[in-house]
């Protein structure tokens, strides 16, 4: 690094110091001082946490300054002294310096408009997975919940450096390499940011379908694709990998059936690919069933709180609306599952497990989608009791993507699962015995009318 550039931010340490002296730059110290005293000590020590919720305005002049030095000593060029030959001009968006406060700046408020909006979108697409205009819709919903955090940085850097980290599966260290940030700051931002949108956005992106219009849009689609009727959704479970190393020791009860530590991540999807539930309540050693069961939906929909009014008659039975799911799910009226995992029904029962498994490939896709696009759920490198709310926000940030229609990335492939069929509990054998007349019923309905063609 060019030495005057030293000189000049070991000046702009002490120039900080000394605009306020109850922080400093280069302390490790954790601060246990109270936020309500009105009194601190000149020479007491904070830690780096300081910088994100100091009341003065000098971390703020700091980082504001130090962003435009550092953005003018890497637009200068090489000495001749110093450099002989020059490298060619790269254009690759995956440099550090891509990630530098100084590039996210002067590609956010110089560059951005010049760019053409195809261009643009792909070139933020790369960086922080969504387009722009996705961007600024999540930092606008966000930013008045960042405020009330009193963060130093601005709204737009700290989740550009958050949605960089989820989309490319970087660890909290390689993002404070590129950012120029302690590694201790980017994990605090991570979580309060996934935090905001695992429950300031999730209510308004993820809801069930009671509204009759939406309603009868996801059922017709999904008549559109397998003849069946009045389905609504999808519900499939995939595990989440937790990043493991010799120093973290996960419980052997995080184990899934694939052979490594995992939280258990379950959702049911629309025609469209987006989420309309989403539930992380287990570790992976958990069965399908079993994940289902301890879920909100579940108690909702056997409880009576979550009622479908669009009813149709087949065949003398009132059917409501219905989820499919696998065999590894317990049959219910509102949760249809194939008569047999391997085709050994009559030809009937075959017909419609074949379109009950085309209808449930949607949600199969859509965790593929999710996982393509958002790579930190392929090696979650989070605290275990942060990974839930990181899982949801990721799921948060799917749909955002699929509402915008941006475009879809390659699938992540997960090898095929196969697991026993849940016993019928007590307390279900009512629903169980009703799901079954009900899937019958469509069963010879559907034979009867593809037959007829």
């Amino acid at each position: 690094m060019d030495q005057s550039f030293l000189l000049m931010l070991s000046n702009l340490i002490h120039l900080h110091n000394s605009l306020d002296p109850t922080t400093s730059l280069l302390t490790d110290t954790l601060s246990s001082s109270s936020t309500t005293t009105t009194t601190s000590s000149p020479s007491s020590s904070t830690s780096p946490t300081s910088l994100l919720y100091s009341s003065s305005v000098a971390p703020l002049l700091f980082f504001t300054i130090a962003s435009v030095l550092s953005y003018i000593a890497s637009t200068q060029s090489p000495s001749p002294s110093t450099s002989t030959t020059s490298p060619p001009p790269t254009t690759t968006t995956s440099s550090s310096s891509s990630y530098s406060v100084s590039a996210f700046r002067a590609l956010s408020t110089e560059h951005i408009w010049s760019l053409e909006p195809p261009l643009r979108d792909a070139q933020w697409r790369s960086l922080y997975g969504l387009s722009y205009p996705v961007f600024t819709t999540v930092v606008e919903k966000l930013k008045p919940h960042i405020a009330l955090s009193n963060l130093s940085l601005p709204s737009d850097y700290a989740v550009a450096m958050v949605l960089s980290r989820l989309a490319h599966g970087l660890s909290a260290k390689t993002v404070a390499n590129r950012y120029s940030l302690d590694p201790y700051l980017v994990s605090k931002i991570t979580n309060m940011v996934t935090r905001l949108l695992a429950t300031k956005l999730y209510p308004e992106f993820i809801k069930i379908p009671v509204g009759r219009r939406r309603l009868v849009e996801i059922t017709q689609s999904f008549e559109e694709l397998t003849s069946l009727p009045n389905m609504c959704g999808a519900i499939d479970t995939t595990p989440v990998k937790l990043h493991s190393t010799s120093g973290n020791r996960i419980p052997q009860t995080y184990r899934c059936h694939f052979g490594y530590p995992s939280v258990l991540l379950q959702v049911v999807s629309d025609h469209k690919k987006i989420f309309w539930d989403v539930c992380v309540r287990a570790p992976g050693g958990t069965d399908d069933a079993t994940h289902f069961r301890d879920s909100v939906l579940y108690n909702r929909l056997t409880s009576g709180d979550v009622v479908w009014d669009k009813v149709i008659n087949v065949r003398g039975h009132h059917v409501r609306p219905y989820v499919v799911g696998d065999w590894c799910y317990p049959l219910l009226p509102f949760v249809l599952t194939p008569f047999s995992p391997n085709g050994m029904g009559n030809p009937a029962q075959n017909l419609f497990d074949g379109m009950l498994m085309k209808g449930r490939s949607v949600v199969v896709e859509a965790i593929g989608l999710l996982k393509g696009r958002w790579k930190i759920l392929q090696d979650l490198n989070v605290g275990l009791n942060h990974a839930p709310q990181t899982i949801v926000a990721c799921c948060v940030l799917h749909n955002l993507c699929q509402i915008a229609r941006e475009p879809e990335p390659e699938l992540w492939k997960e090898p095929d699962e196969n697991g026993p069929q849940p016993r019928v509990l007590d307390n279900e054998k009512s629903f169980y015995f009703f799901g079954e007349s009900l899937r019958q019923a469509l069963a010879d309905d559907l034979h009867q009318k593809l037959s007829s063609r």
